[in-house]
C-alpha cells in the first residue's frame, strides 16, 4: 500500500510538473501571438511609410518635369508668337507696297511717273518683308522632354523584402595592431547594397585561439560604422589578446557575426612594486606621492601579511589576468625598503629581453623628480643614477633648476625643454636606454652601455607625485628612430656610452 501511494505522489509530481510546462508553452505562445500581431502592425505601417516616400518622390519629381514642360513650351510659344507678329505686319507692309505699284504703273502717262517708280523702287528696298527670315527660330518638336521610366518599373517591380545580411569576414592580413591602435578590416562574402552599417564588438582577455564562450571581460560595441574597416586608437593593452566579431545591419534587420578572430596585442605591463618603495611614498597602483609624515609602517607590513593592500605580492597582480615568470617575486621586506635620501620606488616586471616602452607625467611643481631603470640589486640606500646599477634622467626644481641624465654618479646636462610626460624605451640586447618627450616623441637622451643583469622600470620623487601608464606599445616614431641610428647619431642628440667594467 505505500509503495502504490509513493508511486502515486510521484505521479502527481510529474503531471504537477508537465501542467506548468504546459502552462508555461500556453503563456509563451499566447505572447507571441500578441508579438505577431504587434510586429505585423509595425512592419505594415513602415512598408505603407516606404510607399508613401516613394510616391512622394515620384510625385515631386513629375512636378519638376510637368514644370519644365510648361516652361519650355512657353518659351516656344512666345518666340514663335513675336515671329508671327513679325511676319503679320511684313506682309501687311508689302501688300500695301504691291498695290501702290500696282496703281503707278497703270498711270504711266501721268509726269509725276519717274518719280513715283523710283520711291516704290526705293520702298521695296526698304521693305521689312525682304529683312524678315523665312526660318522659325525655335522648333516644334518636344521629344527631348519624353520620359522612359522602363528600367525603373523593372526595378519596382523587382522591389522585395530585405533580406538578412550575410555575415562578414575579418581580413586578418589587412588588420593591424600598432601604437596602441588596432585596426580590423572586413569584407563581405557577396555583394549587398541594401546594408546601412556595421556593429564592431570587441574585448580583452588573456587566452590565445577562439573566443570562450565565459570571458571575464565584457564585448565593448561600436555601432553606426559605415566602412569595411574601423580603427580602435588610444588603447591600453593590459591583456595579451583581443577578440572581435563584425556583424552587418540593413535598415530591417542585423544579420550574424562573423566568425570572432583573436588578435595579439603585445605591450609592457608592470605595476609598481609597494613594498620597495621608500616609507615617504604613497604608492597607489601607478600612482606615487611623497608624504612628508611618512608611511605608515606597521600598517604597510600588516597588510603585506594578509595580502589585502597594494602591498601584497605582485605576483598576485591581476595585471595582464595572469602572473608573468618575468614578476620580481615579493623578496623586498621592510629592510630592504629604500630609506634614508633615497625616496625611490620599482617596477614589479623584470626586462631581460625584447623592447619596452612606458610613460610617466610627474607634476611640474614636484621639487625633484627621476625616471629609469636599475638592477634589482640596487641598494636601499643608493640613489638613481649615482651608482653603476642604475641609469636615470633627473629634474631638479629645488633651489637652482637642473635637467640631467645621471648615471654611475656621472651628469649630463641636457639642453632642452623640460616635458611635463616622459617616455622611457628600452631595448634590451640592443643596450639603449632613451628618454622622449611622449608629445611629441623629441629624443631627450640615449644610453649606450651593455646590460648584465635584468632590469626594473625605477622611479623617485621628493616633494611631489608622478604616474605612470603602461600597457604601451614601442611607438612606430621611436622604432623609426632607433632603425636609422639617429637616436645618437645626429648631433642634436645628447649620448653617454657607458660600458659596463
Amino acid at each position: 500500500m505505500e509503495e502504490q501511494r509513493e508511486a502515486l505522489r510521484k505521479i502527481i509530481t510529474t503531471l504537477a510538473m508537465k501542467n506548468e510546462e504546459i502552462q508555461s508553452f500556453i503563456y509563451s505562445l499566447k505572447q507571441m501571438l500578441l508579438n505577431v500581431e504587434a510586429n505585423s502592425t509595425k512592419v505594415q505601417e513602415d512598408l505603407e511609410a516606404e510607399f508613401q516616400s516613394l510616391f512622394s518622390v515620384l510625385e515631386e519629381l513629375k512636378e519638376g518635369m510637368l514644370m519644365k514642360i510648361k516652361q519650355d513650351r512657353a518659351s516656344r510659344t512666345y518666340e514663335l508668337q513675336n515671329q508671327l507678329a513679325a511676319c503679320t505686319r511684313a506682309l501687311e507692309s508689302s501688300e500695301e507696297l504691291l498695290e501702290t505699284a500696282n496703281q503707278t504703273l497703270q498711270a504711266m502717262d501721268r509726269e509725276d511717273f519717274p518719280q513715283a517708280a523710283k520711291q516704290i523702287k526705293d520702298g521695296v528696298t526698304m521693305a521689312p518683308a525682304f529683312r524678315l527670315s523665312l526660318k522659325a527660330k525655335v522648333s516644334d518638336n518636344m521629344s527631348h522632354l519624353m520620359v522612359d521610366f522602363a528600367q525603373e518599373r523593372q526595378m519596382l517591380q523587382a522591389l522585395k523584402f530585405l533580406p538578412v545580411p550575410s555575415a562578414p569576414v575579418i581580413d586578418l592580413a589587412e588588420s593591424l595592431v600598432a601604437d596602441n591602435c588596432v585596426t580590423l578590416v572586413w569584407r563581405m562574402p557577396d555583394e549587398d547594397s541594401k546594408i546601412d552599417h556595421y556593429v564592431l564588438e570587441y574585448r580583452r582577455t588573456n587566452f590565445e585561439g577562439p573566443p570562450r564562450l565565459k570571458e571575464d571581460q565584457p564585448w565593448m560595441v561600436i555601432e553606426g560604422i559605415r566602412q569595411t574597416e574601423y580603427t580602435l586608437t588610444g588603447l591600453k593593452f593590459d591583456m595579451k589578446y583581443m577578440n572581435f566579431r563584425v556583424k552587418a545591419c540593413n535598415k530591417a534587420v542585423a544579420g550574424e557575426f562573423s566568425e570572432p578572430v583573436t588578435l595579439e596585442t603585445p605591450a609592457f605591463m608592470f605595476r609598481l612594486d609597494a613594498s620597495t618603495s621608500h616609507q615617504n611614498l604613497r604608492v597607489d597602483d601607478l600612482s606615487v606621492e611623497w608624504d612628508a609624515m611618512g608611511g605608515k609602517v606597521q600598517d604597510i607590513k600588516a597588510r603585506e601579511k594578509d595580502g589585502k593592500g597594494r602591498t601584497a605580492s605582485p605576483i598576485n597582480s591581476p595585471a595582464r589576468g595572469t602572473p608573468s615568470p618575468k614578476r620580481m617575486p615579493s623578496g623586498r621586506g621592510g629592510r630592504d625598503r629604500f630609506t634614508a635620501e633615497s625616496y625611490t620606488v620599482l617596477g614589479d616586471t623584470l626586462i631581460d629581453g625584447g623592447e619596452h616602452y612606458w610613460e610617466v607625467r610627474y607634476e611640474p611643481d614636484s621639487k625633484a623628480f627621476g625616471v629609469g631603470v636599475a638592477y634589482r640589486s640596487l641598494g636601499r640606500f643608493e640613489q638613481l643614477g649615482k651608482t653603476a646599477a642604475s641609469w636615470c634622467l633627473h629634474v631638479n626644481n629645488w633651489l637652482q633648476v637642473s635637467f640631467t641624465a645621471k648615471h654611475a654618479n656621472k651628469v649630463k646636462v641636457l639642453d632642452a625643454p623640460v616635458p611635463d610626460c616622459l617616455g622611457v624605451h628600452c631595448d634590451f640586447h640592443q643596450g639603449l636606454l632613451s628618454f622622449y618627450n611622449a608629445r611629441t616623441k623629441q629624443v631627450l637622451h640615449t644610453f649606450k652601455t651593455r646590460f648584465t643583469q635584468p632590469l626594473l622600470p625605477a622611479f623617485t620623487v621628493w616633494c611631489g607625485s608622478f604616474q605612470v601608464t603602461t600597457g604601451l606599445q614601442v611607438p612606430s616614431s621611436v622604432r623609426c628612430l632607433q632603425k636609422r641610428g639617429s637616436c645618437w647619431s645626429q648631433a642634436s642628440y645628447s649620448v653617454i656610452c657607458c660600458l659596463e667594467p
